[in-house]
């Protein structure tokens, strides 16, 4: 065989590399199963064995290994396997719009950004491009023929030397769009410098192209409140002067009249007492309220309300409200609140960052923050302190009042000095904030995962399950069917994955629970490339060919059909990996480097090791004696019979349709946006139960936002989702909906359950295992890159018909079979999603599913495709039913085995791969099924049905082929 030295060099070099590169993960887990044999589940014992582990060496020869290098090395895994946390950070692009106006207060710009934030919430553009958009529209609706580089837009001091007078709007837009870009820039370089500061083992910093995102992924994680504030504060020190209670007095007891009258619009309860609740006669500071922090969510509402803005008078028309940003030691269950003067602009009076922060002690010794402002900062701070001798002035960070102290003298030189009660921790993260630089804006959490530690281990155990058992269940039906053939498939199959779990580690690619699904599938398509293989060996063999040519012609005739599956399968896992984001990406990365690897391992080396065996005159059979026979001379009128399955097709398709219009789906939090936790009992729940004490508690403004309750996997499980407070993304609103959660569910837990136990549940106790974050404007992208996935996986893949087959026909049956597939999944998973006992949401991952099903769907269609046109160029004798009825036929040996086998595996993962990939499992379940009817009974009828010309033959003129 030609090339046998070259595949043999290749596939060793491959195996030391990947040896290579797998050592670390092998010793890492090494070092931690020591550690946890000595210290069980003393996680201070442990740290301590750990760290005396580390100081050993691996001397292996050509490689030594440590724990702390082997560790950074090791195969990464994803938050789903490991836990932690996943967040998508939106940069505040008004922020930075303001920013470089030099935050006009031109009407326009100011009506162009309010119009621009409700447009974003439906808008899959880029904020700037939005924002130019309503600026143009407005100035052309006003008259007002104001240009982009007026003074009062971006023709700023600070643009001066970029934007001139006579700069064109075209010119403008090019150099705030660099402007922006590089923020956010700046901003992806700070935040990987404060992960660097957390400590984070193997953390994912990427920037999301063309958007104001970040994408942060840190495993291992599990204070994830920490994280996110760490995460989208600004770190941009403002100084306001404060309001204090004798300017705030009347105005606040004028709204304390009106609450009672208005509760329901406000949102709170009708005997609420506003002036009680500010408890005025405590104050220690230069505040206006100390607040129970029972309180606070009900202060928040009416200060907010549309009717307390409206009665404000004029002295307080800009007026800020900020919290303190802890309880005071005297008053450990109150906190305050400020009134901060604030300006039409909205900026602050000292808007700036620090040259650096260290942790100090004042008189007392109390834990403070000393900082050194930068120049701009320490002229402005100047300037405030002289205006305010003798009165309060507040410091705040992300509009939190650290402190507002009274001004004594004139403060020169720029160095301050934060106090807030801070213990060790808080100062230190606190400088560890400042010290890593400013945000260009604010941030904000637009969409997080959180998975707990005993989930994230479960999800290991069950994905491990789930690959043994598939393994063991593709071994033993190979070898059932094709013998002595099918052992040499399996060993093709191990190196397959051997090399893939190698590569994967040294592209650093991530390892997640969908990745595991990809691997056990990429199981499945090696079995499938070698069927092709067998059966037209088979076919060789029944022909009266030797054992010899009959697998040399085997391996030549199945290369085309291999070469087209593969080909559309990687088309898929590439639409999947440009669209979709997340595990998706790490499924993507799975199947790709899968199918590369299944056609080098069972096409290329597979035959290097089976010619080896044969050139030593040993035989080595495809069959065994029970399967000798199964599918062999099987002809079937499927042309004849085809108006049967349109009958049967059309039915389904327009139930479907029917069902989608009228039931519509169950759509996901990653579709629709909300916030979507699973929380764990320590006994069976029920989920109306449940339902109702939480429902309750999610009202806004007097409405009650939807609550989805159900029971998750096991009963002792829910999976709760809301849409309360969908468009406030802060961290505040995150503790908020946490907190009505504990509320309404502590009656089902555990007496001695805490709000800090329930929000971190851990090693299997009760509480929160997981939890989904996406706003409303994640939530569109989502959707349309999911809907612009499936086109443009359809366009793909017709495109490639039409090439390698030279027929539009062809081409045009493959997508229809598709585009029915596609339609009665939809369909099923419209009318029975309430039905199943099992997540039957429309999300990211159906529409992986979705594009995987295309894939598959295609490749068997490739198969029967192939051999149409093999025929098509050899009987030029057959009628063309006739020929499509033998092509049909002949593969059915192929078509059964390689769908068969799809769905052993599927079923696998289905039953012991986690609750989290059932619904997923479910859709490829049903897509290979309909995938293997349509491939035959549409795609190749369509495909028959124009190609035909001229009068039909009468079916006794058939004739069939020896097969």
């Amino acid at each position: 065989m030609q090339g046998k030295g070259l595949i043999t060099i290749v596939a060793i070099v491959l195996g030391l590399i990947c040896i290579n590169e797998l050592l670390p993960t092998w010793y890492a887990s090494k070092i931690e199963k020591e550690a946890k044999a000595i210290a069980g589940d003393d996680e201070a014992k442990y740290n301590k064995e750990l760290a005396r582990l580390s100081k050993d060496t691996l001397n292996l020869g050509f490689t030594k290994l440590n724990y702390p290098e082997a560790k950074q090395k090791e195969m990464k895994l994803g938050l789903d396997l490991k836990g932690g946390i996943n967040v998508l950070l939106e940069i505040n692009q008004r922020d930075l719009v303001n920013d470089l106006t030099n935050y006009s207060t031109n009407p326009i710009v100011i009506e162009a950004l309010d119009k621009t934030d409700l447009v974003q919430r439906n808008s899959t553009k880029p904020y700037i491009e939005d924002f130019f958009t309503q600026f143009e529209e407005l100035n052309k609706a006003k008259g007002a023929n104001l240009k982009l580089a007026s003074p009062e837009v971006f023709g700023t001091q600070k643009l001066s030397s970029e934007i001139k007078f006579n700069t064109t709007d075209d010119q403008v837009k090019s150099i705030i769009r660099k402007k922006i870009d590089a923020s956010v820039g700046t901003a992806f370089e700070v935040i990987r410098t404060r992960i660097d500061k957390m400590g984070a083992v193997q953390p994912n910093v990427q920037r999301v192209p063309g958007t104001g995102r970040i994408a942060v992924e840190m495993p291992g994680i599990k204070d994830k409140d920490k994280v996110k504030k760490m995460l989208s504060t600004s770190a941009k020190l403002q100084f306001w002067e404060v309001q204090q209670i004798n300017e705030v007095y009347p105005y606040l007891e004028q709204l304390s009249k009106i609450v009672p009258l208005k509760a329901d619009s406000i949102g709170v309860a009708k005997n609420t007492n506003l002036m009680n609740m500010l408890q005025l006669q405590s104050l220690r500071q230069a505040g206006v309220g100390n607040i129970k922090l029972s309180d606070t969510a009900a202060i928040n509402k009416i200060i907010n309300s549309n009717i307390a803005i409206k009665l404000r008078p004029a002295n307080l028309k800009f007026t800020k409200f900020m919290w303190a940003y802890k309880p005071e030691t005297e008053s450990p269950d109150n906190l305050v609140l400020f009134a901060i003067r604030g300006n039409i602009n909205g900026k602050a009076p000292v808007d700036g960052a620090v040259d650096n922060a260290n942790i100090n002690y004042d008189n007392l010794g109390r834990i403070v923050v000393d900082m050194q402002m930068d120049t701009e900062g320490a002229r402005s701070w100047a300037t405030l302190t002289e205006k305010n001798v003798g009165k309060p002035v507040a410091v705040t960070l992300d509009n939190i009042v650290y402190t507002a102290p009274n001004v004594n003298q004139k403060i020169t030189g720029g160095r301050s000095q934060i106090s807030g009660n801070f213990t060790q921790e808080e100062a230190k993260d606190l400088t560890d904030v400042l010290g890593a630089g400013k945000l260009p804006a604010s941030a904000k959490v637009v969409q997080s995962d959180v998975v707990g530690p005993s989930l994230g281990q479960e999800s290991i155990d069950s994905g491990l399950m789930s690959f043994f058992i598939a393994f063991l269940i593709i071994v033993a039906y190979i070898i059932f069917y094709y013998g002595g053939a099918g052992v040499y498939a399996i060993i093709a199959m191990i190196f397959n994955l051997f090399y893939l779990f190698g590569i994967m580690d040294s592209i650093n690619a991530t390892l997640t629970l969908p990745g595991i699904a990809g691997i056990v599938l990429t199981m499945a398509i090696a079995v499938d490339t070698n069927v092709i293989i067998y059966e037209r060996t088979k076919e060789e063999l029944f022909a009266g060919k030797s054992i010899k040519q009959a697998y040399t012609d085997g391996f030549k005739h199945a290369l085309s059909a291999i070469i087209d599956g593969h080909l559309t399968s990687l088309l898929t896992a590439l639409v999947l990996f440009i669209f979709g984001t997340g595990p998706i990406k790490g499924f993507a990365v799975t199947t790709g480097i899968g199918l590369i690897m299944t056609f080098f391992t069972s096409v290329l080396l597979s035959r290097v090791m089976i010619f080896h065996r044969l050139n030593k005159g040993k035989s080595l059979s495809v069959w065994t004696p029970v399967t000798k026979n199964w599918f062999r001379n099987i002809w079937i009128d499927f042309i004849g019979k085809r108006k049967y399955a349109y009958v049967f097709s059309t039915i389904l398709t327009i139930a479907s349709i029917i069902s989608i219009v009228t039931l519509g789906f169950k759509t996901g939090v990653d579709f629709k946006g909300g916030r979507s936790y699973v929380v764990r009992f320590d006994k069976n729940i029920e989920s109306t139960k449940a339902h109702e004490s939480l429902a309750k508690l999610f009202v806004e403004k007097g409405e009650q936002q939807a609550v989805d309750v159900k029971t998750f996997g096991s009963d002792n499980q829910l999976k709760i989702t809301t849409d309360y407070k969908i468009n406030d993304e802060s961290v505040a609103a995150d503790l908020d909906i946490e907190q009505k959660l504990f509320e309404g569910l502590k009656q089902f837990l555990p007496a001695k359950t805490t709000l800090d136990d329930f929000k971190d549940a851990n090693k299997g106790e009760v509480g929160v295992v997981s939890s989904t974050k996406v706003g409303p404007t994640v939530a569109d992208d989502i959707k349309t890159g999911g809907t612009l996935a499936v086109l443009a996986s359809l366009l793909g893949i017709f495109i490639y018909i039409l090439f390698r087959f030279d027929k539009w026909q062809f081409s045009l049956g493959a997508v229809a079979a598709l585009a029915h597939d596609a339609i009665i999944i939809l369909g099923f998973f419209s009318f029975f999603k309430n039905m199943m006992p099992f997540n039957m949401e429309i999300n990211q991952d159906f529409i992986a599913a979705i594009l995987t099903v295309l894939g598959y769907s295609i490749n068997d269609t490739v198969i029967v495709f192939d051999r149409i046109r093999e025929y098509l160029r050899e009987k030029k004798s057959l009628t063309l039913a006739g020929l499509f009825d033998d092509s049909i036929s002949s593969t059915l040996g192929r078509t059964f085995n390689t769908s068969f086998t799809v769905i052993l595996v599927i079923l696998a993962i289905f039953f012991f791969g986690g609750e989290n990939l059932r619904g997923f499992m479910f859709a490829l379940f049903l897509g290979i099924f309909f995938g293997t009817y349509s491939s035959v009974f549409i795609a190749s009828a369509l495909a028959y049905e124009f190609l035909k010309t001229g009068k039909e033959e009468s079916p006794h003129e058939r004739t069939t082929s020896n097969i």
